[in-house]
């Protein structure tokens, strides 16, 4: 029987799903050994030994940390591949706003006694305030019209320039003249060098006594210290942390008892919603990759993500 689109084999195990995602886009499941593509979907561990075929290879989240400093990109350098940036971001984005909002709205402390004198205060008001939005990538284009509906000014950081939609873009050479003007920020933005501890003690310091720190990208973004240091001397409003340094937060790290932290474990895109969005990406690029067009998130080498 003829062969009608590419051959793309699903690592490190078989999955039915994804083989059905694949052929939903066009191609034929089949083993790594005849493979022209490769659908890698266990995020702890990485490909090894991938025959001269394979011309493209699927990676399973946005975030490709370990995938990058396990030198995977380098040792392949004729490979393309693709993360699944842009794929979970409206779970993300969603959570991201979660968190601001109860930051800013004071739902971070819990009430045990019907005491609106001492409460009221605690309550800001999210709208007319304005975010930046580092690292605005999809994550920052589903969640910019968000808040604009919630009347919020939007400052857009990313490094191209690219539009987003209801946000003013500022690139991120110029993130230094940020900080200061905004009443609250939320990452989104990859965990490269350049970004480690992005915000540290002295981006603390230009942040507002009532400016909330939200985290959904990747814990190596803050300097985690200087984080704690400024919370405990009140110097921002608080902070919403789905991600965390270390991951995961010890049981006894000072950050659990900071009433104004507010963390979650990771499940901004938790395994429900992950799978779905995963394979509805995958269909997605093997369809891409079956009619010659260049796949969604392809990964630069030079930058990391």
């Amino acid at each position: 029987m003829p062969q009608d689109g590419p051959v793309i084999a699903v690592g490190p195990n078989p999955d039915p799903e994804f083989d059905a995602a694949i052929t939903g886009g066009g191609g034929v499941p089949g083993p790594l050994r005849n493979a022209e593509g490769l659908v890698w979907i266990d995020s702890t561990s990485v490909p090894t030994d991938i025959p001269a075929s394979i011309r493209w290879v699927q990676l399973p989240f946005a975030g490709i940390e370990n995938f990058v400093d396990s030198g995977l990109l380098q040792k392949y350098p004729d490979i393309t591949f693709t993360s699944a940036a842009g794929a979970y971001s409206t779970t993300v984005a969603e959570h991201a706003l979660t968190l601001l909002l109860a930051g800013v709205r004071g739902l971070w402390h819990r009430e045990t006694t019907w005491d609106p004198k001492n409460a009221a205060p605690r309550v800001g008001l999210l709208g007319g305030s304005t975010v930046a939005i580092v690292g605005a990538g999809g994550i920052g284009r589903d969640l910019a019209p968000q808040l604009r509906a919630l009347g919020v000014n939007v400052i857009a950081v990313n490094r191209s320039g690219t539009d987003v939609t209801g946000a003013v873009v500022v690139t991120a050479d110029r993130l230094d003249e940020v900080w200061s003007q905004v009443d609250h920020v939320v990452l989104a933005a990859p965990a490269t060098a350049e970004t480690k501890s992005l915000v540290n003690a002295d981006v603390l310091a230009q942040l507002k006594p009532h400016s909330w720190v939200i985290n959904v990208a990747r814990g190596a973004l803050i300097d985690t210290d200087a984080l704690v240091a400024a919370l405990k001397k009140g110097a921002i409003g608080g902070v919403g942390l789905d991600v965390t340094d270390p991951e995961p937060l010890p049981a006894d790290h000072p950050l659990w008892s900071i009433p104004n932290a507010i963390i979650t474990p990771h499940v901004a895109n938790p395994p429900q919603h992950l799978r779905p969005a995963l394979l509805e990406r995958v269909e997605v690029n093997v369809r891409r990759f079956a009619n010659d067009m260049e796949p969604l998130a392809v990964i630069d080498r030079s930058k990391g993500y």
